[in-house]
């Protein structure tokens, strides 16, 4: 068995607000979390005109700035000319989470203007106000940034499913497939949000289609049944161009149905309305079975019967997909559930060796604080990271890993999304 890594006591940190800005390479404001009403546009425009010259200088040498460490603070950069992503978070959590974060920003910006776009568009003037374009996005990325700090899902890379019995999910699965004419459907997928029941995207899109999908703005005028057409651009697809997306709500803000079709500028919407499978999910009555699905959804640790087990979370690494229990006391706390989470992304990060780890990546890591014993495993079809009581002995923590490895395997079916249709 592999060396347990085990890391001192990790004291209770307070977790303030972190502070997300974008800017342009001209050091123009494009964005920023900061809600403050005594933050006045002239102080932003100086902190960003400062971060573009911290930039700058180590443009000059040749070199790209990454972070800043100052005591607890970290100031990190990431730099996807024209435009520039940074982050000052107090958090302790490793480096390379938060440069999943800011590449999150900059998909979802991506989402609204293409890549190709910017480029044609800092071209002309380098002093281009971006805010302009982007009128009306802050919403959803804010929505975003508040998604990174609970999701997992976004800095595990991978995606949650509805817990769904597999007869179900595949006879939903069988409705959604687009009619043989219809060639120019690229994706359908089935949501009851924030998860999938049918699917076959790429993760980091699905993200950030997710959020945007989840935007006050659309999701809160949806009527029952109501419908709706939304151009977005899905980076990990196609960074160049839009697609056409279809929505359907079924009964308010819980359930959609995505049709996007494959429409690199300036190919025609398709004509296909998902109008088929909203009728055959209706009649066949499993619109009603999935609606109650969700109403069941989440499990407790208590399901699994493993002594000390507090929480854990499991990535199939050939499905991409991840589950975890509902959050218990004391994670049901706030501060406490940020808490875990940023361990969880300690232990992932050392396991993968994400911030440069001088020992390269680990198949066992084991962390203590004083109220919790975090234990993190990889193999090849599984990732799993177990939370149990603090005064257990690793045997009995290996022990407890094994048993929740066993437990899901035995649910699997009903845990992933394991045939998603190709088409």
């Amino acid at each position: 068995m592999p060396h347990l890594h085990e890391l001192p006591h990790l004291p209770n940190i307070a977790f303030p607000p972190r502070e997300y800005f974008i800017l342009t390479n001209a050091g123009k404001p494009v964005f920023t979390s900061r809600t403050h009403v005594e933050d006045s546009s002239d102080d932003l425009t100086s902190a960003m005109g400062l971060m573009q010259a911290l930039i700058s200088v180590f443009a000059d040498d040749g070199d790209k700035i990454r972070c800043i460490n100052a005591g607890r603070t970290r100031i990190s950069f990431l730099l996807r000319s024209p435009l520039y992503y940074v982050c000052v978070s107090s958090w302790r959590e490793p480096e390379s989470v938060i440069r999943v974060h800011l590449d999150y920003l900059h998909q979802q910006i991506l989402s609204v203007v293409t890549a190709s776009q910017l480029r044609k568009i800092f071209e002309r003037r380098n002093n281009f106000d971006l805010r302009r374009l982007l009128d009306g996005t802050d919403g959803i990325l804010h929505l975003l940034l508040s998604r990174l700090e609970q999701d997992v899902g976004l800095t595990t890379g991978s995606l949650g499913a509805v817990r769904l019995d597999h007869s179900v999910r595949s006879k939903a699965g069988d409705l959604l497939v687009p009619p043989k004419d219809l060639r120019d459907v690229l994706y359908v997928l089935l949501l009851l949000a924030p998860c999938l029941v049918k699917q076959s995207i790429h993760p980091s899109d699905l993200h950030v289609l997710l959020n945007t999908l989840s935007a006050p703005s659309l999701s809160s005028n949806s009527a029952p049944s109501s419908s709706s057409w939304l151009p977005i651009c899905l980076p990990k697809y196609n960074s160049d161009g839009f697609l056409h997306v279809y929505v359907t709500f079924f009964g308010g803000k819980s359930e959609a149905i995505v049709d996007p079709s494959a429409a690199l500028p300036p190919t025609p919407i398709s004509g296909s309305d998902g109008s088929s499978s909203n009728t055959s999910l209706r009649s066949t009555g499993l619109l009603n079975a999935l609606i109650t699905a969700s109403g069941r959804h989440g499990y407790s640790t208590n399901d699994l019967g493993v002594p000390g087990l507090r929480h854990f979370l499991y990535k199939s690494r050939s499905h991409v997909q991840i589950t975890m229990p509902v959050w218990e006391e004391p994670y049901e706390i706030p501060d406490e559930r940020k808490r875990l989470i940023t361990l969880y992304q300690c232990v992932h990060d050392a396991l993968h060796a994400r911030s440069g780890q001088a020992q390269g990546p680990l198949k066992l890591h084991f962390l203590r604080t004083e109220k919790e014993i975090v234990m993190g495993w990889v193999t090849q079809p599984f990732e799993l990271i177990v939370t149990l009581l603090p005064h257990l002995p690793k045997s009995a923590v290996v022990g407890a890993a094994n048993a929740v490895a066993k437990w899901v395997k035995k649910e699997e079916g009903r845990l992933f999304i394991r045939d998603a249709p190709v088409f």
